[in-house]
This record gives structure tokens, sequence and C-alpha cells, in this order.
């Protein structure tokens, strides 16, 4: 894998393009914990680690997997 892949940020249109939900599931759920915290840049500008996000994409698929079987 190339670090340079998994580094840097998403804001979250960016987010919500890997992860098709709703801006409101979103947010209810980073407060229930099911979503990584953002980081806040500064009032109104949050965003969320590459990593953090590539890393949500993988459990995500993971479950959908186990799931399956």
């Amino acid at each position: 894998m190339n670090p340079s892949t998994h580094s840097g940020f998403h804001r979250v249109k960016g987010v919500l393009i890997k992860i098709p939900v709703s801006r409101a599931t979103w947010y209810a759920g980073i407060k229930a914990g099911k979503y990584p915290k953002p980081i806040r840049l500064s009032e109104g500008v949050s965003v969320w680690r590459v990593s953090d996000i590539d890393a949500l994409c993988h459990q995500i698929e993971q479950q959908a997997a186990e799931v399956s079987k």
C-alpha cells in the first residue's frame, strides 16, 4: 500500500461520497460513536483523516461479508 494514498483529510462532502449516508445520519453516527469524530480546524470547518475513513470503509465491507456468509 502506498502511504500517500492514506494521508490527508476529507471534508464532510468527501466523506459522504465514500460513505453513502445522509449528512444527518453521518452526524448522528458520530454522536453514537459509530463513525470517527472530526478534527475541527476552525469554527464551521471539520475534517476527517483519509486513513480513518478508509478504515471505516474496510470495516463496513468486512461486516457485509460476514452477514452474507
